[in-house]
């Protein structure tokens, strides 16, 4: 039973992470058909991309010398969006873990 509520603290803690990251961003517009678990997954993992582009077109935006785009800013940017996929593959390895403690289990 502990295993289900770490796996929907990370979850929450994913969802809090990616929302920071990306401000909210249309990827959540574009998932909202799917519920449940399943489209939960699916909105988070969307955050996440969204935050990895979105600090690749910062880094680039930066390298390519356009105004307006500060290092520290891109460097914040870069921070998130590796915060938020190092979340993402910790969720990833404990919902693997649960799967196989539940396939482990005697019937």
């Amino acid at each position: 039973m502990t295993t289900i509520s770490s796996i929907e603290s990370m979850l929450q803690q994913l969802r809090g992470l990616a929302q920071t990251a990306a401000g909210g961003g249309a990827a959540s517009a574009q998932a909202a058909t799917t519920s449940g678990f399943a489209g939960e997954l699916q909105r988070s993992l969307a955050r996440v991309n969204a935050a990895q582009d979105h600090a690749g077109k910062q880094a680039e935006a930066f390298e390519l010398g356009k105004p307006g785009v500060a290092l520290n800013d891109v460097m914040i940017d870069l921070q998130k969006a590796n915060v938020s996929f190092q979340t993402a593959v910790q969720v990833r390895n404990r919902l693997a873990a649960a799967y196989q403690e539940m396939m482990n289990m005697p019937v």
